[in-house]
């Protein structure tokens, strides 16, 4: 399961920037989800092969009353009740402040493991003045720049130092072990009268395995012969033999669910329609590369004319997921949930297919002949051969010369031709280009 790292500290020392330092992108907040205030982001982090969530808060004055700034507060709080590791960012130039030890005295208070990172510390690595950052009694200040990049690997590194390292988390098809679902959704669309209904219906023996501070519990069943491990984000919790179902939205517990899942349940409310929160999920579903089926709750509850809206809303609001299959169901009255189990089960078969080498050039090539990739200059790109580079998502990998050239449009154009004779469903598809080097270019200059 990722680890996740907290950002706080007052306003104006870097703490954005620290982001975006991390998630590599200036625009990579992955979730800005409704009602969380627009000053607590997440995004996805990787470091020297470590990946992790990163959650960046707003400036953080732990004793205001004033409304905003006791809203920002609540936001760094609870970022920190999620986090496995802060890092407390502080301004080299400025020194400290009265309102650094209020954070400092805070944190003391929060079984956390902190980290002192001291922002705008380009070329002052041995400076007097980080000096003054130990009598925040919060071990050795590492001095770092967001802006520059420097210090950002050690200051990681000492993050997650005695954690486990990471495991390639890569599903080979390997039928002995479960399939790992999650059903990610807003509150209140019915996740957790769905679980239930599934272990009711099941009559199976269920156990929650505690996993990290935020208790992620994994649900193991069957059905239809094969082996499941739900991993829960509804806040399903056991007490004596009956499952309490608590409608708790956690953002981490959702974007951790997701990341370690095979396959992702999306779940919608058709008396809702499609929200901006449901299409930030799906946006991060599919950048997680996972298998996904869209079911829409409450079916039901919906007259003709809302269902027509609703079917234009997903189309258009969620037309990156139109490789998913889209489910009618009503958890409450167990309406559609066979072919449910049916869609479920071919995402997870479709992200785990091997793609042979021969068929994929034969496919590659009869799809070139049919259709040649655009002139670049004088130049073609040369498409020679074909083969898988990985499984959940299935990736294929394109070999040849000039392929930088190759649009975007054209590798959509191979992706529809290899989706259709491979029969894949509810699974993304990564096409890869790999061009040959020129053996004369070194020789003639």
């Amino acid at each position: 399961m990722k680890p996740v790292l907290a950002i706080v500290g007052r306003p104006n020392v870097g703490k954005s920037t620290l982001f975006n330092r991390l998630t590599q992108s200036r625009d990579a907040i992955v979730a800005d989800f409704a009602g969380l205030t627009r000053d607590r982001h997440y995004g996805d982090a990787q470091v020297d092969g470590r990946e992790f969530i990163v959650v960046d808060t707003g400036g953080f004055e732990p004793d205001s009353s004033d409304g905003i700034l006791r809203e920002m507060a609540k936001q760094t709080r609870q970022a920190v009740a999620e986090a496995d590791v802060v890092v407390f960012v502080l301004d080299v130039r400025s020194g400290l402040s009265a309102q650094d030890h209020d954070i400092a005295r805070y944190l003391r208070t929060m079984a956390r493991r902190v980290l002192l990172a001291v922002n705008k510390a380009e070329g002052m690595a041995d400076s007097p003045r980080l000096a003054e950052f130990h009598e925040l009694g919060m071990g050795e200040p590492h001095p770092i720049s967001a802006a520059h990049g420097q210090g950002i690997r050690s200051l990681v590194e000492a993050a997650f130092e005695g954690f486990p390292a990471p495991v390639d988390e890569v599903e080979e098809g390997d039928d002995s072990k479960p399939i790992r679902l999650a059903v990610a959704g807003r509150p209140n669309v019915g996740k957790s009268t769905l679980i239930n209904t599934w272990l009711g219906e099941e009559r199976l023996v269920a156990f929650d395995q505690p996993g990290t501070t935020r208790d992620a519990i994994h649900v193991p069943f069957e059905h239809g012969g094969k082996r499941f491990d739900l991993i829960d984000t509804a806040g399903l919790r056991r007490k004596g033999r009956v499952f309490e179902s608590i409608e708790k939205f956690s953002v981490v517990k959702t974007l951790q669910a997701i990341a370690d899942a095979n396959v992702v349940l999306l779940l919608l409310d058709a008396t809702q329609g499609v929200t901006d929160q449901d299409a930030h999920i799906a946006g991060y579903i599919l950048e997680s590369g996972r298998a996904v089926v869209v079911a829409v709750n409450k079916w039901d509850a919906v007259d003709a004319y809302q269902r027509e809206q609703l079917e234009r809303s997903i189309v258009q609001r969620l037309s990156f997921l139109k490789f998913a299959p889209v489910q009618r169901i009503s958890a409450k009255k167990r309406q559609g949930l066979g072919p449910l189990w049916k869609a479920i089960a071919e995402a997870h078969a479709s992200a785990v297919k091997k793609l042979p080498t021969p068929v994929l050039t034969r496919l590659l090539l009869e799809a070139v002949q049919h259709q040649a990739p655009k002139r670049a200059g004088h130049f073609r790109p040369k498409l020679r051969y074909a083969h898988q580079g990985g499984m959940n998502p299935p990736i294929v990998v394109i070999h040849g010369n000039s392929l930088e050239h190759v649009t975007d449009a054209y590798k959509r154009y191979l992706e529809g031709r290899f989706r259709e004779h491979f029969k894949l469903v509810g699974t993304p598809l990564r096409v890869e280009m790999r061009s040959s080097k020129n053996p004369f270019v070194e020789r003639n200059g």
